[in-house]
């Protein structure tokens, strides 16, 4: 093999390695601020029922992580560990073999794309279960849920107002299943009550460094591909036999 087929695959190791930077830096530069520091970290909330205004913010005692940057991170360290997984010097010796690299790697930086463009669908119950409520100071009032999530280049909070549905209800109770976004009107039950979302509200944040992650895996994922297409067209010229 050329020399082609490892310098393209360098290339794609740089870019996922950008990537990944992006997503790991312990002294982000003030483009590339941690999620903690939206714009929104003050949230006030007006409350329709009695017209108080709610307000708290993220604590500053407390780190907390979101799934889709881990998971997203993880991906990505796995394509490059898969490209950096040889000696320096390691010559490819068939284009079936760097075809397979490249379906692997490919593999790895779409799962870490889709988890930024794709936020998780939740039921309600999980998003009681996940503790964001214990990130907020002072504490939310137990009848309100908050969920955060990336998608695409923002940082969404959704804050879920609920009221508990009495037992003597006439309502239909059915539990609603998992969603991005749930509407007013979703039951679930939790503990040994039944609750029924109110009000729903939704604010989002652009986060400069998230768009900048998607252009680098849309890059390393055209670099693949056209090393990919480069390969089975000199494997089609090489397996050639006129008659």
């Amino acid at each position: 093999m050329t020399t082609a087929p490892n310098l393209l695959v360098g290339l794609v190791c740089g870019f996922s390695e950008r990537c990944r930077k992006r997503m790991l830096c312990t002294q982000p530069s003030p483009e590339s601020r941690p999620v903690k520091h939206a714009h929104w970290q003050d949230v006030n909330l007006k409350m329709p029922r009695n017209n108080q205004l709610l307000h708290f913010a993220f604590r500053e005692d407390k780190q907390w992580k979101l799934q889709q940057i881990q998971d997203a991170r993880n991906h990505v360290s796995q394509a490059i560990y898969l490209l950096d997984n040889r000696d320096e010097n390691y010559q490819f010796r068939t284009g079936a073999e760097v075809l397979k690299l490249m379906d692997a790697v490919m593999l790895q930086l779409t799962r870490a794309r889709n988890r930024l463009t794709t936020p998780a669908t939740l039921t309600l119950p999980e998003i009681a279960a996940s503790g964001l409520t214990r990130m907020f100071a002072p504490a939310l009032p137990s009848d309100v849920l908050v969920n955060v999530y990336i998608n695409l280049n923002k940082l969404c909070l959704t804050v879920y107002q609920l009221h508990a549905l009495q037992p003597n209800s006439t309502k239909n109770f059915r539990p609603s299943g998992g969603s991005v976004l749930h509407s007013p009107g979703a039951m679930f039950e939790w503990g040994s009550q039944r609750l029924e979302v109110s009000h729903v509200h939704k604010v989002e944040s652009v986060i400069p460094w998230l768009n900048d992650a998607l252009v680098f895996f849309t890059v390393s994922l055209q670099l693949c591909q056209q090393l990919k297409d480069k390969i089975s067209v000199f494997s089609s010229y090489w397996s050639y036999r006129p008659f």
